[in-house]
């Protein structure tokens, strides 16, 4: 992987984890002298697995590593009036007035539909459209939750708390992760006051991924372990929706537990999910699959792929990928992951032919995704670097804003 930026952030983000460039040495088993040639600006590009290798002895997601792709316009946008709204909207200035009561048109069932919409937006990377919904989407959500009977009020909570849920997946994945946690708090302080036993463990599987992504794993893991045992305690995994929580939580503490090196850990939780998913299919439907956690045996497996081939298992990884259907329920984000990780699986064994026409369906299946998510790209400038290129991959190259 090329980057101008790469030695810049890397001396950044070794200096906020207060690591020598030895003791980084140490905790990714990079030696010192790449690390200082890369740092020093005398080496431009490494290595995916040695990228990987960096990210996890600094306890930062690998994304973070990379920074933006070449597709990404790094100007600040994220910052634009659009996404200010969105703070404001998350934020409400002090002193300001009470929200008003919903108007004449407004209806409970239409709130909750055009929040289900706004989530599957954001499962298909469509982040400008999510944004500009969403400060409507909060006010509306504010107003039904301060108005109408106490049952009215409790469903307009969980309305909000929903609705501010999906504010912090945004402010994430735009990297404001502070943003991300004043939302996710204040959305657990409304499904406290809401009528939906289940709303307060998927928000905590959201702050778990936000402290992911802050490199905080030890907080991930607890809490989503502590979610998850506080819903069988309290017998809230009897439904296919309470399961789908609890499979969610537990595939974040599998997450945690790989990403702090106890690989084995991880896939034991991975493979007690995925027993646990066959469940799901023989409880009656709990209603709108948009609005709960992502969990069936098919998304199960999905994030079995990624944690092999993240964790150094690529042969793993397409072994449990070949021959996989996937449910109806399963995300386009989730089919999208699969086909990066099995990408970059064919890659890591040296399979340039099989990772190229992975991406290549890729591409056709999510090009805008494609563009945005900095791994896809890290992984066409790796098969870009060797001598003899396979057929289609000058094309993914040129879509992804870099050539010769």
């Amino acid at each position: 992987m090329a980057n101008d930026d790469l030695g810049r952030t890397l001396r950044r983000l070794r200096r906020l984890a207060s690591l020598t460039q030895e003791e980084l040495a140490s905790r990714s088993g990079i030696s010192v002298d790449v690390i200082r040639q890369l740092e020093q600006r005398r080496k431009h590009s490494a290595r995916l697995p040695t990228l990987h290798a960096l990210a996890n002895g600094l306890g930062v997601e690998l994304t973070t590593l990379l920074g933006d792709p070449p597709a990404v316009s790094s100007s600040g946008e994220n910052d634009g009036p659009q996404f200010v709204a969105v703070r404001r909207a998350i934020m409400p200035a002090l002193w300001g007035p009470e929200p008003p009561p919903p108007g004449p048109d407004f209806t409970l069932d239409g709130l909750r539909g055009q929040i289900a919409d706004s989530w599957t937006q954001y499962h298909a990377a469509e982040f400008d459209a999510v944004m500009k919904a969403l400060p409507d989407l909060i006010s509306d959500a504010r107003s039904a939750a301060a108005s109408g009977s106490e049952l009215e009020r409790g469903a307009g909570y969980a309305a909000l708390g929903k609705v501010l849920q999906l504010a912090g997946h945004v402010a994430v994945r735009m990297g404001k992760t502070d943003l991300a946690l004043i939302s996710l708090e204040r959305a657990m302080d409304a499904a406290g006051q809401s009528s939906d036993p289940l709303l307060l463990p998927m928000i905590v599987n959201s702050t778990a991924w936000t402290y992911q992504r802050q490199g905080r794993l030890a907080d991930a893991l607890g809490i989503a372990l502590r979610a998850a045992g506080n819903m069988a305690d309290l017998g809230l995994t009897g439904t296919a929706d309470g399961l789908k929580v609890w499979g969610g939580l537990t595939m974040s503490a599998a997450t945690s537990a790989a990403r702090s090196g106890d690989y084995e850990r991880a896939a034991a939780m991975m493979e007690t999910a995925e027993k646990e998913a066959a469940r799901v299919s023989k409880m009656p439907d709990g209603g709108d699959n948009r609005m709960v956690s992502v969990f069936s045996p098919s998304s199960v497996r999905v994030e079995r792929v990624r944690l092999a081939v993240q964790y150094g298992h690529p042969r793993d990884a397409l072994a449990l990928a070949k021959g996989m259907r996937l449910s109806k329920d399963t995300p386009p984000s989730w089919r999208t992951w699969l086909l990066l990780d099995v990408a970059r699986a064919h890659a890591d064994i040296g399979d340039a032919a099989g990772a190229v026409k992975t991406l290549e369906s890729l591409r056709r299946v999510a090009p805008a995704w494609m563009q945005h998510h900095t791994l896809a790209v890290a992984i066409v400038h790796d098969l870009w670097a060797l001598p003899h290129h396979p057929p289609g991959l000058g094309a993914l190259a040129d879509f992804l804003g870099f050539s010769e």
